[in-house]
């Protein structure tokens, strides 16, 4: 089994070499190849992991084009069996790659799956569950005043009701997701019309022609969320334009629509 693991950072700081820490704290008995995809950081992080982690395939490059593009970088280099997506602030509590891999071969219907997302403080992380609508957008960003903008957020999350097992999904975040490398391969890797946000939905959505896209809360990381856009303008406004084009391109709607009601055996 050979498992590919492919971070993009942007001045991410000591919040990677963290994230690779734990990566190889919790290696379990197959082959890891890790990549970092650097947007044209302006730190010294990647000099910090060539010191610390000279097995890690470093890719510079040399504009900022966005989290796709980024992730996109490493494909020509991928002969994996299975890839996983993670961005710099996650951290691994045990070998989560092992275990979600032996359960995608168990289930090989499966084609991308996303665990459950903590806290540092170990609560759950309400993350998107379902595709895309502009009433979720909108949720999100006020959901502090309650009313039908926190019943928008929840819908978008299963929050009320959160799955106790494998569940069908529309939406795997792109924060941690482990994906088959064939598909990714197939897909072309992430939409890059996407600077930032959605491109994840989109790729859901889109592996969704080869098989099941589903959260397994079986299985966990902690996610050191940041949600920049919920305090600068800037990024509010690249999530609004991201989300008109992950609509325009989803505009008649979806052929590989989601049972999000199924569950794994």
């Amino acid at each position: 089994m050979v498992v590919s693991v492919c971070a993009v950072t942007y001045n991410s700081g000591d919040a990677v070499l963290d994230m690779l820490r734990s990566v190889y704290m919790h290696k379990g008995d197959y082959e890891l190849k890790v990549y970092i995809s650097d947007n044209n950081s302006s730190d010294d992080a990647l000099d910090r992991v060539r010191e610390e982690f000279p097995q890690v395939m470093i890719i510079e490059n040399g504009d900022n084009l966005g989290f796709g593009h980024g992730h996109n970088m490493c494909i020509p280099y991928l002969d994996s069996d299975y890839h996983f997506v993670v961005n710099p602030d996650i951290i691994l509590q045990d070998d989560i790659f092992g275990r979600m891999t032996e359960y995608m071969e168990a289930n090989p219907d499966i084609v991308m799956a996303v665990p459950k997302y903590l806290s540092a403080e170990g609560d759950v992380q309400f993350t998107p569950k379902l595709a895309p609508k502009i009433r979720y957008m909108v949720g999100g960003r006020f959901e502090r005043f309650g009313g039908i903008f926190r019943k928008w957020r929840s819908e978008y999350t299963m929050r009320d009701h959160p799955p106790a097992d494998t569940v069908d999904v529309g939406f795997c975040s792109g924060c941690f997701m482990a994906v088959r490398t064939s598909v990714f391969r197939d897909m072309g890797g992430f939409d890059e019309r996407y600077f930032l946000y959605n491109e994840d939905a989109d790729i859901t959505r889109m592996a969704q022609k080869y098989g099941r896209t589903v959260y397994t809360p079986q299985f966990s990381v902690v996610h050191l969320w940041d949600r920049a856009y919920m305090r600068k303008h800037r990024y509010f406004f690249i999530q609004i334009d991201s989300l008109l084009k992950y609509l325009w391109k989803w505009r008649m709607g979806g052929k590989y629509a989601v049972n999000i009601h199924r569950s794994s055996k």
